[in-house]
């Protein structure tokens, strides 16, 4: 039986660096530290706005990783090029707005589908593993098996703030079971992304099926205490 792989988001590592307009702390050194303990990926989002991570980062981290990138982006002419250019082994398509302070919710595959069509048809001709960030909708997921991807990302944010705030999530895990199933019969590959921490990570660990679990804010907060290093080794454990 394979494990579950474990992706590493560390925007909010060049967030800090940002605040104050230096060069520390370093993207590339927590991508390498985080493949030194156990992280399967490293995960990047090259939003418009250049907010956390930048093209440079992109460059370095691509160049000197030795385990696959996946880089998060929008379904934009911009970012299409940027993904040709750098040609990183996974792609994760997401929604995007400026205003937001993170990802909102799942991609709306209705919009400009076409275009999504041929973003993903010229990412995967690129030789680019290709994912969509999807809520847990069985019409999202059927869709995206059209759409012709390797792979879906459940958004989890939902399921993760009622774990948090201590409230019934019931209904929102049959949600998550429900995706992950019909994901696996239609011959996708499921991962599960966003907001997730140490509790509901271990939750989500009891649906078969996923695959992959893409874990950044939680993970990067939670290396100010422990260190990336026991951090990464901890969200290991739980997923094994």
């Amino acid at each position: 039986m394979n494990r579950i792989r474990l992706g590493v988001n560390i925007d909010h590592v060049a967030t800090v660096r940002n605040a104050r307009g230096e060069n520390y702390p370093s993207p590339l050194r927590a991508a390498l530290l985080a493949k030194k303990n156990g992280a399967d990926s490293v995960t990047i989002h090259l939003r418009e706005d250049r907010r956390h991570i930048n093209e440079l980062d992109l460059k370095q981290i691509k160049s000197k990783l030795k385990i696959p990138l996946n880089l998060e982006i929008a379904a934009t002419k911009e970012m299409l090029r940027i993904a040709i250019k750098n040609k990183p082994s996974f792609i994760c398509i997401v929604p995007e707005k400026r205003r937001e302070i993170t990802t909102e919710g799942g991609l709306n595959l209705n919009f400009n589908k076409n275009f999504l069509r041929k973003v993903i048809n010229k990412l995967k001709k690129n030789k680019s593993r290709v994912s969509l960030f999807i809520e847990p909708n069985l019409k999202d997921i059927k869709l995206s098996k059209k759409l012709n991807v390797d792979c879906i990302e459940i958004h989890t944010g939902k399921f993760c703030r009622l774990v948090n705030e201590n409230k019934i999530y019931t209904n929102e895990l049959k949600k998550i079971k429900s995706a992950v199933h019909l994901g696996n019969d239609l011959g996708l590959e499921v991962h599960a992304g966003h907001g997730l921490t140490f509790k509901s990570a271990k939750i989500l660990t009891k649906i078969k099926g996923i695959k992959e679990f893409n874990i950044g804010h939680f993970l990067i907060g939670e290396s100010i205490f422990l260190g990336l290093g026991k951090t990464v080794k901890k969200f290991r454990r739980i997923l094994k």
